[in-house]
């Protein structure tokens, strides 16, 4: 069920296309169900295993770098180049500047690639978020749109942190407990941002018609540059195929419920479409890269 999450995605971007006054009126659970989707994250891991940063400061950096530095870069002069209306470009560079997705550990396994750095780098990003996502915010398009930066750290703290932190330590203290229960956490992720997206699907239905093809190909152009981005000055920093297929992947893939919340928070419903849009093209392009990659088992990993 997990592995045809693009499928799940497309059918709900469908069916809420087709009848937006099904979904339209849950715009209030957005927020929820992405506190869902951190906590499931949040039991899949650790503190040991958020410890892992420490042990490859170099990578951790360097993803870092990546993620903070081309992607919201990236999505200023995407936007400005294809000549986006303001509101669309605030929210494109908002999606530039959240963290890498969580359905990026899951694209990272599939690829083959290097499972214990996407976990933890996708910690990282997400705690470094609470600082980094309204500061380049506000740095890129502060003055197009007004940022409320505090505003946007006090809710990425009650989103992301606080929710992770919660199934972090369930996980700790009583992961063994939870047996297969915990198997299921994954499903419930999945479930809750397929709804996220037929949810901001059917509030923005009369608008993706009218953002035409510019923002369709802005979302495919930032998501190319994150994953060619990654992996490329990966490879080139690292010598090792496999850091530069997890690179790729939690460079290209953002945290896009993360970005649709904020945007619908702070900006308007018409900033939520790139990241709407961008939730469903960066998992497809992640699962057919996984799949290709699958086929090309990678040399073990460097130094290891």
């Amino acid at each position: 069920m997990t592995k045809l999450f693009p499928l799940w995605a497309l059918l709900g971007s469908a069916i809420a296309y087709w009848q937006p006054d099904w979904f339209a009126p849950l715009k209030p659970a957005i927020v929820p169900l992405l506190g869902v989707v951190m906590f499931g994250m949040g039991v899949t891991l650790t503190w040991r295993e958020l410890a892992q940063a420490w042990r490859q400061p170099g990578r951790i950096g360097l993803g870092m770098a990546l993620q903070f530095g081309v992607m919201p870069f990236a999505a200023w002069a995407i936007g400005h180049g294809l000549g986006l209306p303001p509101a669309l470009i605030a929210g494109l560079v908002l999606l530039g500047a959240s963290p890498g997705g969580t359905a990026s550990n899951v694209i990272c396994f599939l690829a083959r690639g290097d499972v214990a750095l996407s976990i933890t780098l996708t910690a990282a990003s997400t705690l470094l978020a609470v600082v980094a996502t309204p500061f380049l915010t506000w740095l890129y398009v502060g003055q197009q749109v007004p940022v409320p930066a505090w505003d946007m750290l006090w809710s990425i703290a009650k989103i992301v942190l606080l929710p992770v932190a919660l199934g972090v330590a369930l996980n700790t203290w009583a992961g063994q407990r939870l047996g297969t229960v915990k198997e299921l956490f994954p499903l419930v992720s999945v479930a809750a941002i397929v709804l996220i997206i037929m949810i901001i699907v059917a509030l923005n239905q009369p608008r993706i018609g009218a953002g035409g093809w510019a923002i369709v190909l802005a979302v495919v152009l930032h998501n190319g540059v994150g994953l060619a981005a990654g992996f490329w000055l990966g490879w080139l920093a690292t010598r090792d195929r496999r850091t530069a297929r997890t690179l790729a992947i939690e460079v290209g893939m953002q945290n896009s419920g993360l970005a649709v919340a904020l945007a619908v928070q702070h900006f308007s419903a018409a900033a939520a479409i790139p990241a709407a849009l961008f939730s469903i093209w960066h998992n497809l392009s992640g699962s057919v890269l996984a799949a290709w990659w699958s086929r090309r088992t990678p040399p073990p990993l460097a130094g290891r």
